[in-house]
C-alpha cells in the first residue's frame, strides 16, 4: 500500500499542499502518479486506476491464522483539521466528520473485521495510530498528519477494538523512518486503561542515513507516553513470526548504512499473546 510520497507530501484527499494549485491540476497530476504506481508495483487488475482514482484498500485472508486489512489513509481523508505539523489537538480533531479513512472505507473495515474468523487481524496502514506527545512537560504536541489529528476517527476504531476482544488486532505502520512499539488504549491519558491492540512501527531501510539506537529524545518519548514500549532510530526492518497462539516481532537493525558490511542486529523482540493485547519484551 502507499503513503504520501508516492504522490505528494502529507496529501489529504483531493487537497493540494500548494496553495496556488487548482483542484483540477492537482487531480490531473494525481492521475499520472497513480498510473505510474500501478505500472511499477505488483498489483492485480482489480487495482487498475481510473484517472485520479485507484481502489487500493482490500482484504487478504491467510487461512484461519491471519486476515490482513490493507488500508488507504491518504486518498479519502479530509484535510488535516488543525493544519499540518506538531501541535496541540484543536477542537476540530474531535469533529466526527474529520476522517482519515473516509466513510465508505471505515464501514468496509468494520464489516470485514466482523466477518473475520482469523486468529489475528492485521491492519496494514500508513501513519502512526498511537497518540504520541512529542514535547516535554505540560505542553502537548501531536502530529496532525497522523491518527491523533483525526481523534474522532481514531476513537471509533479503538472503541471497536475494545468491544470485540476476540479480534486480536495488530496494527502495522510505516511513514516516520523510526521504530516504535505502542500499546493502543482507548484512553491513553490513563495508564490503567485497558490495552485494546498493539502497534508495530517499522523504520526505513536506508533513508535518513546512519541512525542511532537510542536518540536523545528516546527517554522523553517514553516518559511522556507510557504506552510507548520501544523507540529506536536506526535503519532496518521488523520481522514478524505468527502462530495461532503468539505474535513475535523482532526489530532488526544495522548500526550504519553509509558503508558496506554492517552487521544485522536484533535490537529488541516483543511478543503479543493471543487474546491478551499488549506487547511484552521477550
Amino acid at each position: 500500500t502507499w503513503d504520501d510520497h508516492e504522490f505528494a507530501n502529507n496529501c489529504a484527499g483531493d487537497i493540494s499542499e500548494k496553495p496556488d494549485e487548482s483542484p483540477l491540476t492537482y487531480l490531473f497530476r494525481r492521475a499520472f502518479a497513480y498510473q505510474a504506481y500501478y505500472e511499477h508495483m505488483p498489483l492485480r487488475r482489480a487495482q487498475l486506476p481510473k484517472g485520479p482514482d485507484l481502489l487500493l484498500y482490500r482484504h487478504i485472508p491467510f487461512g484461519r491464522l491471519a486476515g490482513f486489512q490493507i488500508l488507504d489513509s491518504r486518498q479519502y481523508r479530509t484535510d488535516q483539521p488543525c493544519g499540518d505539523g506538531n501541535k496541540p489537538q484543536c477542537p476540530a480533531v474531535f469533529d466526527p466528520k474529520a476522517t482519515l479513512l473516509g466513510d465508505a472505507q471505515e464501514q468496509w473495515l468494520y464489516k470485514t473485521l466482523d466477518a473475520s474468523g482469523a486468529a489475528w487481524n492485521v491492519l496494514t496502514q500508513q501513519v502512526m495510530m498511537a497518540r504520541v506527545d512529542r514535547t516535554v512537560g505540560e505542553e502537548k504536541a501531536y502530529s496532525m498528519d497522523q491518527w491523533p489529528g483525526y481523534e474522532a476517527n481514531r476513537q471509533r476504531v479503538l472503541k471497536y477494538f475494545a468491544e470485540r476482544k476476540s479480534l486480536n488486532p495488530i496494527v502495522i505502520t510505516g511513514d516516520i523512518h523510526t521504530n516504535w512499539v505502542n500499546d493502543l488504549q482507548v484512553n491513553c491519558d490513563d495508564e490503567k486503561s485497558p490495552v485494546v491492540g498493539t502497534e508495530f512501527v517499522g523504520t526505513s531501510i536506508s533513508s535518513g542515513g546512519d541512525g542511532v539506537d537510542q536518540p536523545k529524545t528516546a527517554e522523553q518519548m517514553r516518559s511522556e507516553n507510557p504506552f510507548v514500549r520501544y523507540f529506536n532510530a536506526e535503519r532496518g526492518y521488523v520481522s514478524c513470526e505468527v502462530t495461532p497462539t503468539k505474535w513475535t516481532a523482532r526489530y532488526q537493525t544495522v548500526p550504519f548504512v553509509t558503508k558496506p558490511d554492517a552487521p544485522l542486529v536484533t535490537r529488541k523482540t516483543f511478543v503479543v499473546e493471543h487474546n491478551k493485547p499488549g506487547a511484552v519484551e521477550a
